[in-house]
């Protein structure tokens, strides 16, 4: 989703910010329109490459590309909050990465599933989707509360809040929710964040961005999702195995 999203926009030329990001390394703003559908082609190839034939070596990359991509935003100048924000682009995929077995220099460019998920594996990887979570939880709500993005008062708008206080009540309430996983995660909440994403995130089309914003932001759904299952076959995986075969 997040690589499909961000190519997509790049393909059509529906993100005239890239070109900011491309200045940062000196690229001419002409010569950024032009390599536009390029970058946004590859995206959509590595995209397409993770769900038919997935390699470590270009998982690894591509979490390296989402952090940098994230990088350019406070090094073009804006805020430094626009980088953690976006920790779905890169820890979600760093998680990927993890998750499959290594050893030897023949296992970069393969892709497969590790031992059996449990102990200190599955709490290291439980903890890079937490952090995750909690990163990309407390960079959107430190833009509502700290920066007050004027994007986020139309979205809000859409909603029929019109009110002075509305960022700061939603950036406030995403870095308690933030904190909270942070200290304690546990189903519910992570279900609960989970939802709260997609719903938040479903006002940027509705507010007249591209819907390829939206895809783009998956990993922001899929680290709470993935969290909670987690932490749900940890603790209670006879439940689970149960719950799957009934299923």
């Amino acid at each position: 989703m997040e690589f499909i999203g961000h190519g997509m926009l790049g393909v059509l030329h529906l993100a005239p910010a890239w070109a900011n990001y491309f200045a940062v390394v000196g690229i001419s703003k002409n010569t950024a329109f032009a390599w536009m559908p390029i970058v946004g082609a590859f995206d959509v190839t590595m995209a397409l490459a993770v769900i038919f034939y997935p390699v470590r070596g270009v998982i690894l990359w591509m979490a390296a590309w989402g952090l940098w991509t994230a990088l350019l935003r406070p090094l073009a100048g804006e805020s430094i909050w626009e980088a953690v924000e976006r920790a779905g682009n890169y820890g979600t995929p760093l998680a990927l990465f993890f998750l499959a077995r290594g050893g030897g220099a023949g296992s970069w460019i393969k892709f497969r599933l590790s031992d059996p998920l449990e102990g200190a594996p599955l709490n290291r990887f439980c903890w890079l989707l937490r952090l995750s979570t909690v990163l990309l939880l407390a960079g959107h709500g430190a833009l509502n509360l700290l920066v007050r993005k004027p994007v986020f008062s139309v979205q809000y708008s859409m909603l029929g809040l019109h009110f002075p206080w509305a960022e700061p009540l939603v950036g406030g309430l995403e870095c308690v929710l933030a904190l909270a996983v942070l200290i304690r995660p546990a189903f519910g909440l992570l279900a609960f964040v989970f939802a709260w994403k997609l719903a938040t995130e479903s006002l940027s089309p509705m507010a007249g961005s591209p819907i390829w914003v939206f895809i783009e932001h998956g990993g922001s759904y899929a680290a709470p999702l993935a969290l909670a299952l987690l932490l749900r076959w940890r603790d209670q995986p006879a439940t689970v195995l149960v719950s799957l075969s009934a299923a």
